[in-house]
Formats: C-alpha cells, sequence, structure tokens
C-alpha cells in the first residue's frame, strides 16, 4: 500500500563536535517530527551529519520512533535513515526497522521517500501489514 502526506520537522543542536584538521563537521542532532494524512503521527529521533568543505556534500543517518496512526490503526514503528548528498545530488533511504513495530503495527514493513518544495516536507510512505 502506497500513502502520501506532509509533515513538519524540528531539528536541534544536541552537542557539538570538534570540526577536523580537514574541515569536516561532524554534528549531532535531536528530530522531532508532525506528520499528517494518513500517516497522522509524531516522531522522536537523533541524526549523525558529516558536512564537507565541498558545498552540496554531505552524508547523514538517523533513527525515528515514529507513534501514532497508519490507516487508522494505533502503534509505533522505528524508521532507519541512511541520507547521502554528492554536489547537491540526493541518494535517501529510509526503511522501517525490521520487528520495530508495536500494537496494531506488530509486522509492519517498508520504506518511506521524502522531499521538499517550497520549505515544505512530503512524504511517500510504501508499505505492508
Amino acid at each position: 500500500m502506497e500513502i502520501n502526506g506532509k509533515f513538519e520537522v524540528t531539528l536541534a543542536p544536541m552537542e557539538a563536535y570538534a570540526q577536523s584538521k580537514d574541515g569536516i563537521n561532524l554534528g549531532r542532532m535531536s528530530l522531532e517530527k508532525v506528520y499528517f494524512g494518513e500517516l497522522n503521527a509524531t516522531s522522536q529521533g537523533e541524526m549523525l551529519s558529516a558536512r564537507t568543505t565541498q558545498k552540496g556534500s554531505a552524508g547523514y543517518v538517523a533513527i525515528e520512533l515514529v507513534t501514532g496512526l497508519l490507516n487508522d490503526k494505533q502503534g509505533s514503528f522505528a524508521l532507519q535513515h541512511f541520507g547521502v548528498m554528492d554536489k547537491g545530488q540526493d541518494r535517501l533511504i529510509l526503511e522501517v526497522i525490521p520487528d520495530s513495530a508495536s500494537g496494531q503495527l506488530k509486522g509492519l514493513s517498508g520504506t518511506m521517500t521524502i522531499k521538499m518544495e517550497q520549505g515544505k516536507h512530503f512524504y511517500t510512505f510504501d508499505y505492508q501489514l
């Protein structure tokens, strides 16, 4: 099943890492999201990132715990992120962590894509339950 919607995200620095002598900046952020649509949920998580000296090149990993309603089924699940930017070209993978779902979502699997348009965030969630 595939659903689409929008979400709001808030990122906040958790602690500063030292900049390496080669100019790579490491960061750690908390993330909070509110999902709207057929996924009506909130999430909390953490993100680790590395920014290079090349504009538009970076990488990040994150884990978020999503809690709420998915097509009127109550529960929670964890999403794992893997993102790379190569001079502005994105490659992003978000996947439900196997066996992380609870409640009426137990057994959930799937992948999510996210995109930004005019400062707003949108998701497409392709899942099986």
